[in-house]
């Protein structure tokens, strides 16, 4: 490979990634004729059916064709498991693989990310940013609107099993409530979907592929980002690799970073930017010491207990029945219904794992199957999964480059139920959930602990055991987050913009310094269309609080 990357054009804009907040990004930036935008995706097409049928996830994550097949360190939280962390490997990023719920959070989210200073970012700052891209189902209100490029949905399956555990919920005191999108999510009801009649709708199928017509727009596929380039400390473009040929793509406006929480600040500290001594010791010169890229890592682990269950209809046993699935596929065929459609979790509830807590701090997302892990088989016997996670953690992990070439993934370090306060939330998440396991409701269908198993009853011996079926449920936030002056930790401001460095700014989940409570999806792409408008008013000298 030539080592002078040979210049292949000049954009206003070079945008790295292209997933969700990638999209949203090329979308907004390249309305304008007389903006040229360039779209950097280390991924492929989405040309695949699994990225398409909603049930294709079983087969998509955990595939490097569509994952990027990453792992964590180990984990002492987890008794020394690695996980898989899975991140979409495609266009539309990890839309493309994802749970497909569309999920706000709670309005105390945005305000707590306005009461750390960063002005514009309260819930009711936020709000209009989530009904600008919405295409809603139901008819437009003041909480939802119609007509953007982010399609929702309502399930187009049942499961006489889930909705005995909806009611299993009102009865230990979690009321049913049909929007978990209106601020205040505390409740049980039906997941909302980004599906398009019994589709998936990835970022790339709602926002880039409508507009890749425009002549002022570019997307490259299949390239690997090697580093940004600078003229003292402002951003110039960035060298990638393309086949055998390494490239320059000049930006004469912003280059702006949208790789997710793990791929940008990965990027950051092949560029320069990080902690100096970490990055002098990968053998990356340092350009500016910016402690805070990769700290503050946030997920949401998810506790997996597991019921087996008789005398009911779950997919474990419909899908290992050849019949049943020539049905489903006939189902989905012909009235894009059925479990084809089915999103990994169908039913939700949001609660409080103790009076402690002023909102809802755990989510449960019901499965009506089970498996030891996602990309592995269903388990042989009926079954479904109570899977919980504690929405709030107060563990906090890293992401670092792993290395000076960007070949070498990077080390992800969650630092699971590290926290006194995180390990308490599990605990009281297992007792809880046999609770509601054990309503009346439930007791038709003879449920019986799998995992962890029923034997288990001390708190010391919860924790273990925690530990043992926890795992990512594909939250990763906050390794370049926002924060004011004051905060050593910040890498960016309150408009994304990376600090003491001028014209790159990072756009996406990374840029969250909280996470929010429920899943991340929705909320990168809602930071993505309001960073959009901040890029583009600073480019005409305004300004978007």
């Amino acid at each position: 490979m030539n080592d002078a990357p040979r210049e292949m054009g000049r954009f206003d804009y070079v945008i790295v990634g292209a997933g969700s907040a990638g999209c949203v990004l090329a979308n907004r930036l390249s309305a304008d004729p007389g903006k040229r935008v360039l779209v950097l995706e280390a991924g492929g097409s989405d040309d695949w059916i699994w990225f398409h049928i909603p049930v294709g996830y079983l087969f998509a994550i955990g595939n490097p064709r569509a994952d990027w097949m990453f792992r964590t360190e180990t984990e002492p939280g987890l008794n020394g498991r690695a996980l898989a962390y899975p991140r979409g490997k495609v266009i539309g990023g990890s839309s493309a693989i994802n749970g497909m719920i569309y999920m706000r959070g709670q309005a105390a989210d945005y305000d707590g990310w306005r009461q750390l200073g960063l002005a514009g970012w309260g819930w009711d700052d936020v709000l209009p940013y989530f009904l600008r891209m919405e295409d809603h189902a139901s008819p437009p209100n003041v909480l939802h609107g119609t007509g953007g490029e982010w399609r929702v949905e309502y399930p187009r399956v049942r499961w006489d099993l889930l909705d005995a555990v909806r009611d299993a919920a009102e009865s230990i005191g979690i009321p049913k409530v049909e929007d978990f999108n209106t601020g205040d999510n505390e409740g049980c009801s039906y997941f909302q979907v980004n599906q398009k009649n019994g589709r998936r709708w990835s970022a790339a199928r709602g926002f880039l592929k409508p507009v890749l017509r425009r002549p002022n727009l570019a997307l490259e596929t299949g390239v690997r980002v090697e580093r940004v380039l600078f003229e003292g400390r402002r951003a110039t473009g960035v060298v990638f690799a393309r086949g055998g040929e390494r490239l320059f793509a000049r930006a004469e406006g912003e280059v702006i970073l949208a790789a997710g929480a793990i791929g940008s600040p990965q990027l950051l500290e092949l560029s320069g930017l990080g902690q100096g001594a970490r990055l002098a010791g990968l053998g990356i010169p340092v350009l500016h010491d910016l402690p805070g890229v990769g700290e503050n890592l946030q997920d949401h682990l998810q506790l997996r207990p597991i019921y087996k269950v008789t005398g009911v209809r779950t997919l474990n046993t419909d899908y290992r029945k050849l019949w049943k699935r020539a049905l489903m596929g006939l189902e989905y065929a012909l009235r894009r219904t059925g479990p084809l459609t089915a999103a990994p979790s169908q039913l939700g509830i949001f609660t409080r794992s103790s009076a402690d807590y002023a909102t809802p701090n755990l989510e449960y997302h019901v499965q009506p199957l089970s498996l030891e892990k996602f990309g592995g088989a269903l388990h042989p016997f009926p079954a479904f999964t109570a899977s919980v996670c504690n929405l709030r953690p107060t563990s906090r992990g890293s992401v670092h480059a792993g290395g000076p070439d960007p070949a070498i993934p990077p080390a992800i370090r969650p630092n699971y139920l590290s926290t006194d306060a995180d390990r308490r939330v599990a605990v009281d998440a297992i007792r809880l959930t046999r609770r509601l396991v054990a309503a009346p409701p439930l007791a038709r269908f003879r449920p019986e602990e799998f995992k962890p198993g029923a034997h288990v009853v001390s708190d010391d011996d919860l924790v273990i055991a925690a530990g043992d079926i926890g795992t990512t449920i594909f939250h990763p936030v906050g390794t370049a987050k926002m924060g004011t002056d004051g905060d050593p930790g910040a890498v960016l401001d309150a408009r994304l913009r990376v600090r003491g460095i001028e014209a790159l700014r990072v756009v996406d989940a990374s840029a969250m310094p909280l996470i929010t409570s429920g899943n991340t999806n929705s909320p990168t792409m809602m930071i993505a269309e309001k960073g959009a408008e901040m890029i583009l008013a600073d480019a005409r000298g305004g300004a978007v609080r």
